[in-house]
């Protein structure tokens, strides 16, 4: 196999937990991650020089060793000392620094097409572990589909798949730093925590509205208060029809789970005009756990404003 074309699934947090502050400084964490159908293309390509090359859509990110797509393209290289290059074409359509996972889905997209046309015979579970070398969600990305994640982010365990329904995304014009967030969050007994386990019951009864009854993202306490618009998205949502509406990770992203397909389209179509929103996408839950090499087609609707 000389280069295969892959998908790279994005990912919303369901619920989102900070259980403490362990003393190594990193958070543990519990929480629902879930796949959805919007994705980014890569085309991976193998070369005779033995070099990396990037090249995507995007003209700001990086196309060196600072891509995540670059250093999981170099850990296999190194550790099974192939001589050949390759050559990845990116294209980019999960937004960026957004709380969906996007570089890590493209870390593991790499691992997985890589293994493909190496033939390097390794199993999901060794691109995990491979894929924690690289950063906490890349293994997931991996694993995909309805999971809870404990830990630091490393412990996983599949879940029965979520509910199918129509997932829109807004992402707004402003940039979210996750360390800053972690570090201005305050876990004391004010706090209010979502009911994890009462939402993973909500997921195995296939209740879409036990479901968003416990859904939760602690984190919104701390990039709320900070970045308005978020609230604001996610009013405009619920006005419009939304289950319920939450961010994504330490954000900005914001999604909306939907009953109705017909109301979703309409809800779209308003966050288009609104103005709240920079990037703004229809799409669904991703529930399978087919691999990446078969055929995913999406009716995913996007605009980048």
């Amino acid at each position: 196999m000389r280069d295969i074309s892959v998908k790279a699934l994005a990912k919303i947090n369901l619920g989102l937990d900070v259980v403490r502050r362990r003393e190594d400084g990193y958070h543990e964490v519990k929480m629902v991650m879930q796949t959805i159908h919007l994705f980014d293309r890569l085309e991976i390509a193998r070369n005779d020089s033995g070099a990396i090359t990037i090249s995507t859509n995007l003209p700001f990110l990086p196309v060196n060793e600072n891509n995540l797509v670059y250093k999981a393209a170099k850990l296999l290289i190194d550790e099974f000392g192939i001589a050949d290059g390759i050559d990845v074409k990116l294209r980019k359509h999960i937004p960026v620094a957004a709380g969906m996972a996007g570089g890590s889905t493209d870390a593991a997209a790499v691992l997985y097409g890589m293994n493909r046309i190496f033939e390097l015979g390794l199993t999901r579970e060794e691109l995990m572990r491979r894929g924690v070398k690289l950063g906490a969600d890349v293994p997931y990305c991996v694993m995909r589909g309805t999971v809870l994640a404990e830990g630091i982010g490393e412990k996983l365990t599949p879940l029965p798949p979520m509910v199918k329904c129509p997932v829109l995304i807004a992402k707004p014009a402003v940039s979210v730093s996750t360390k800053f967030v972690y570090e201005n969050l305050k876990l004391d007994d004010t706090t209010r925590h979502p009911d994890i386990d009462r939402l993973v019951e909500g997921i195995k009864e296939n209740d879409l509205h036990k479901i968003a009854e416990n859904m939760g993202n602690v984190l919104e306490t701390v990039t709320i208060p900070n970045y308005p618009v978020i609230a604001e998205i996610k009013e405009h949502m619920m006005e419009y029809g939304a289950v319920l509406s939450m961010m994504s990770g330490s954000g900005p992203t914001v999604f909306g789970l939907f009953d109705s397909r017909k109301t979703a389209e309409t809800a779209y179509e308003a966050m288009q005009k609104s103005g709240l929103a920079k990037q703004v996408y229809l799409t669904d839950i991703y529930n399978t756990a087919r691999r990446y090499s078969e055929a995913h087609e999406s009716s995913q609707k996007n605009t980048d404003s």
